[in-house]
Order: structure tokens, then C-alpha cells, then sequence
């Protein structure tokens, strides 16, 4: 089954075909950098790492561009606020993002421009569009001119008689259409500007994107990606521009991610809900923020709970302590080379990949890949391997479990922390969450190992319940225990 993309221009799905064989373009709209990013914000680049990672297995060469909006009003108010140049402000908080962006183990990037990088194609973009008549200037301050195209509107759905002015659209009695917008600025005093044939001045928001695709990737692009919030104005706005400029088709494919809401409501200043992503990160760790955004489709609203952060937690738990029992019988059992997976779970591997793959390839469907994970952890587990180390058969079947789970782990940027590691940080994580007393914990254990060794099986169940009152379970394999928080 080929690829099929659900198309915001078109309003369906469509099968995927590539401007030039093999090969994608893909922009993604990146962080306005005055400030560290919401979890909102990780949405777009977390899934459409993903996307990416999918094409490239699919046989694309993908050139993958994310940009950084690094002059814009609120990073030129935070640097007046501290007395400092503008630059100041977006290096700062570039790095920040990069740091949190590392820390998500997501891959590189082909292309990061930064908008004051491209100020020269900027002003040859506007130029352009003039000349084209698709623009005109009023006090040295460029305007785009919506009535000049037909098509516009035909991604929001939005008509030009229907924007009046205070409607999403600034009111400026200089502008032929309330809808017309900003395409160069004129400077002002205690803001950075450079110089154009309309004077100093800085860009308009929307033309960034449009003259860093135009410079990096080409006038046409197979994919452009986003938030729904980017629709209107600023897709809607790139295409005018877009076309405006070259006079032909701007992007092929608009991918757009939904919103994410905290506890059923949308995430907002007033409503003091909204949790950048290195906090979230910090209280719970970036393998739930990875987790929670794409086992979710990335055009539903993702509702993140109590309930659904808890339920992540116990999906990784599984992953988790399935690999380090794949581990286990890696390191500690002889590979003979006689061995044969198991039959029972190569088969259903195979057939979870065709079930996967007709997944991904319907407008990149991720339910299924997860719910075909559980199945093939849930199977391997069945398995008991750990305890079949004279099973010439257990080696290659663990060997093939954990190159699969391992595969489809590198594509979603999950299950590639060291297992040990990461159930010891949960657990130390919870121990914190649920308050409580580690040390009481190591006491208790301590005190039913001893109560088993005295064959005093009263005591050991006393010392169990208290264990489960607590909230703490474990499991005991001959003089070892593993003990772990409940979910």
C-alpha cells in the first residue's frame, strides 16, 4: 500500500507522490524563540520526526527543514525589558530549545535557518512580489494585497469579503482590504531593522518561511507541516505569498498536528495550564512526552491526565521490562548458532508488520503500531526465556524480539534508553510523586528476606502486605528481588 496523506488544502486524503523520485521536501514550522517551548509546541517536531523517519524506511531521502523565528515583537520586548539586543534573547533561548530537543533524543535536522540569516532573501522575495503586482508600499511599510489572487482562502476556507478588520486582522485604514498584510516593517526606534529599497525596516512575520523554503528547498515543496493554529493566518498568508512570487503551485501536501489539552481544556496564559516541555519533562521524563504525542493521531486533540500519563507510564513499564529480559538472555545465555526463533512469535512479527505498515501508510496512523507492540510484548513475555537457559531456541528468539521492538523503537525515538536505567529512574521518580520512604522500602524487603530464610511464612506475608499497603511490588527469583512502585 502506497502512502496517502490527508491534505488540509484538499480537505482529504491523497496518495503521496514526490515531486522528484525518491526524494522529500518537508518544512515544519519551528519555535518564535522569546521564551522556553510548551509541551504544545514539542507536538510538531516530535510526530514529524516520526513522519520523517517513516519516508527515509519507505525509500524517500528526506530533506527535513526547521527554522527558528529569531526577530519577532515579543523577542524585540523581552530584550528592551533587559537591555539587551534581540540577539541576545533568540541565542538564548535557541540553545535552550536544542537542549530539550537533545534531551528527546530526536535526530537532526537536514536545515535550521534563522530568519536573520536570510534578511538579503527576504528583500529580494518582497521585491519580487511587488514587481508582481501582488503588493504595494504606503510609508516606506510593504503590504500584501489579498484581492491580487483568487485562490486565497482556499486552505482556511476563509473568503476575503468575510475579513473585516478586528477579526483576526490588524486595523489599518492604509490598507486597501482589512485582510492585507505585513510584509516588510519600517524601523523603530529601539528595534533592529536592515536596510531594503523601502528603507530600514524588518521582516513581516509570514514572509520568513516563504523566502527560507524558496532558498533552501525550492519554490514547490512536497510537505509542509504544522499546528492547526497555523492555518489563518500564517499558512494561508505563506501560499498567498508563495504565489505571489513564483506563480506557481507553493506546497503540495499541509500536514497539520492538533492541539494538546491539559485535563480537557485547551492549554492558555489565563487559564495557567500551560506546562512548558522541560518542566514536564523534568516531573516525569521525555520518553511519557514522546509516548503520549504519538500514540495519539497526530490530527486528534490529545487530552494529557492524570489517568492517560499514568497509562503511559505502565505501557513503557512493559516495553521497558520486556528489552531487559531480552538483555538478559542476550548477555547471559551461549548463542550456539542452532537455534531457531520461536515460531509462534516470529509469525506474528511478520504479521504485525504487514498490520503496521498498512497502518503508517493511511495518513500515518500510529494506533496500530502501539497496540501491535503490546501484542508483541505481551507474546514474548508468554515466552518465560529467562528461565530456558538450556533452550538452544531462546538466544535467536530474543535476538529477534529485541531487533524488532528495537527497530520500531528508533523510528518513534522510543525504547532506546538502557532498560536497567530507566526502570531504576521511574521507580526513584515515583518513590518522590507517591512520597514515599525509599529507606522503609529497603527495611521491609530486608525483613522478608530474613522472615524466608526462617521458614517464618506468617512474618514474610506480613512484611508482603505491608509492602502492597505501601504501594511497592516486586518479585523474588531464588536469593534475588526486584522490587518496583506500582502504576
Amino acid at each position: 500500500m502506497s502512502l496517502v496523506i490527508y491534505n488540509t488544502l484538499s480537505k482529504k486524503k491523497e496518495e503521496f507522490k514526490s515531486i522528484e523520485p525518491n526524494k522529500v521536501k518537508l518544512y515544519l514550522c519551528g519555535p518564535t524563540v522569546y521564551g522556553l517551548l510548551h509541551i504544545g509546541n514539542f507536538r510538531g517536531p516530535i510526530f514529524f520526526n516520526f513522519a520523517r523517519n517513516w519516508l527515509e524506511k519507505s525509500g524517500y531521502e528526506v530533506n527535513f527543514t526547521y527554522n527558528y523565528t529569531d526577530i519577532d515583537d515579543k523577542i524585540i520586548k523581552k530584550a528592551n525589558e533587559e537591555g539587551v539586543d534581540s540577539l541576545v534573547i533568540s541565542e538564548r533561548y535557541i540553545e535552550e530549545f536544542k537542549t530539550d530537543f537533545k534531551r528527546l533524543g530526536l535526530r537532526e535536522h537536514t536545515n535550521n535557518p534563522k530568519v536573520t540569516d536570510y534578511v538579503k532573501e527576504i528583500v529580494e522575495y518582497v521585491e519580487t512580489i511587488v514587481k508582481n503586482n501582488h503588493a504595494y508600499v504606503v510609508d516606506n511599510e510593504v503590504f500584501f494585497d489579498i484581492s491580487s489572487l483568487e485562490s486565497y482562502g482556499e486552505l482556511s476556507g476563509k473568503k476575503i469579503d468575510e475579513l473585516s478588520a478586528g477579526e483576526r486582522v490588524e486595523v489599518d485604514n492604509r490598507k486597501r482590504n482589512p485582510g492585507d498584510f505585513v510584509l516588510w516593517k519600517p524601523a523603530k526606534e529601539k528595534e533592529p531593522s536592515w536596510d531594503s529599497p523601502w528603507g530600514k525596516g524588518r521582516p513581516g512575520w509570514h514572509i520568513e518561511c516563504s523566502a527560507m523554503i524558496k532558498s533552501i528547498l525550492g519554490k514547490t515543496i512536497d510537505i509542509h507541516g504544522g499546528g492547526i493554529d497555523l492555518i489563518f493566518p500564517h499558512h494561508e498568508n505563506e501560499i498567498a505569498q508563495g504565489v505571489g512570487c513564483n506563480s506557481c503551485k507553493y506546497v503540495n501536501y499541509w500536514m497539520h498536528n492538533n492541539f494538546i489539552n491539559m485535563k480537557g481544556e485547551k492549554m492558555s496564559k489565563s487559564l495557567g495550564n500551560i506546562i512548558p516541555g522541560r518542566v514536564f519533562m523534568d516531573e516525569y521524563h521525555p520518553e511519557v512526552l514522546k509516548f503520549l504525542i504519538l500514540s495519539t493521531h497526530y490530527r486528534s486533540i490529545l487530552n494529557v491526565s492524570d489517568e492517560k500519563i499514568e497509562q503511559t507510564f505502565s505501557g513503557l513499564l512493559r516495553v521497558y521490562r520486556a528489552i531487559k529480559s531480552a538483555d538478559f538472555v542476550l548477555e547471559n545465555f551461549e548463542n550456539n548458532n542452532e537455534g531457531k526463533p520461536n515460531k509462534k512469535l516470529s509469525s506474528l512479527l511478520a504479521d504485525l508488520d504487514n498490520k503496521i505498515e498498512k497502518s503508517i501508510n493511511d495518513d500515518f496512523g500510529t494506533g496500530e503500531l502501539f497496540a501491535a507492540i503490546y501484542d508483541a510484548v505481551r507474546t514474548f513475555n508468554a515466552l518465560n526465556l529467562e528461565r530456558k537457559k538450556k533452550d538452544i531456541n531462546s538466544y535467536p528468539t530474543a535476538k529477534l524480539f529485541k531487533e524488532w521492538i528495537s527497530g520500531y523503537g528508533e523510528m518513534l525515538a522510543l525504547f532506546n534508553e538502557n532498560p536497567e536505567s530507566f526502570l531504576l529512574e521511574v521507580n526513584e521518580l515515583f518513590l518522590k510523586q507517591k512520597n514515599i520512604d525509599k529507606n522503609e522500602v529497603l527495611k521491609l524487603l530486608d525483613g522478608r528476606k530474613s522472615a524466608r530464610e526462617a521458614k517464618d511464612w506468617e512474618k514474610a506475608d506480613q512484611f508482603r502486605d505491608q509492602l502492597h499497603n505501601m504501594g511497592i511490588d516486586f518479585s523474588e527469583t531464588g536469593d534475588s528481588v526486584e522490587w518496583f512502585v506500582k502504576v
